[in-house]
């Protein structure tokens, strides 16, 4: 179902709304009808972008951003900001930095784009967290990986519990941030579109450079000596 986020702007109580959708199936994304030249897919294309200019005129991605970078171009980053996420079955509400709502929708829009690498965050569109922090953001990718792991077992693919392929495609998403980063750069003239895909980055990184030890600083707490599910395990082990 769509998802709205309504920036208000504390200093003089302006407004700007954007609506995306969680899920490719009800994408509500207008394409610019004068594309910016930043978003030529041969315009700081992904090294490893396996699309082809001459097949594919703009990045799929950086068409969907560009409503987004265009709105808040000239604004600065710590801009104090009320930001209400409006979805089918509840509102978030938080006063913040433009750069931490900027952030939260950029990475619902990369999400949800059509971009051959970035699709694959697709099933993180579905589960969107709007303001999440570092450890549920290490929480729902990981959660959402092995799901898909469970769900390979079940049809008789080879599951890989480990993760390798998780931190494989962080790496590459890390190309990918890279680029849109530069495309974005040369479109602003304020640091608030930058700075939130930098803090963007930063938390797919925690995936790709230092996923085990995010994982061991969380083991605490899911697993402890009163945890319902250890002792389940062990009663199952002892039958």
């Amino acid at each position: 179902m769509s998802i709205t986020y309504i920036f208000k702007f504390l200093e003089n109580d302006s407004e700007l709304k954007f609506e995306t959708a969680g899920v490719n199936e009800e994408r509500v994304e207008r394409i610019p009808t004068e594309p910016a030249e930043w978003t030529k897919l041969d315009y700081c294309q992904c090294t490893n972008c396996p699309l082809k200019a001459s097949e594919t005129e703009h990045c799929p991605a950086a068409l969907d951003i560009q409503p987004i970078v265009e709105g808040f171009r000239e604004l600065p980053g710590f801009t104090k900001v009320d930001v209400t996420v409006v979805t089918s079955n509840r509102e978030y509400h938080k006063i913040t930095g433009l750069e931490e709502g900027l952030r939260s929708l950029m990475g619902l829009v990369m999400a949800n784009s059509e971009c051959p690498i970035l699709k694959n965050l697709k099933p993180m569109a579905f589960t969107h967290l709007p303001f999440s922090n570092q450890d549920e953001f290490i929480i729902r990718s990981v959660g959402t990986y092995l799901l898909r792991q469970y769900y390979n077992m079940k049809d008789h693919e080879e599951p890989d519990w480990n993760l390798d392929g998780l931190v494989s495609l962080n790496k590459e998403l890390q190309l990918v941030n890279q680029a849109v980063w530069q495309r974005v750069h040369s479109a602003c003239e304020g640091d608030s579109n930058l700075k939130a895909l930098l803090s963007f980055f930063t938390l797919s990184s925690s995936v790709s450079y230092s996923l085990e030890s995010q994982l061991l600083k969380l083991k605490s707490k899911f697993l402890d000596e009163t945890d319902p599910f250890k002792e389940f395990e062990l009663q199952q082990g002892a039958k």
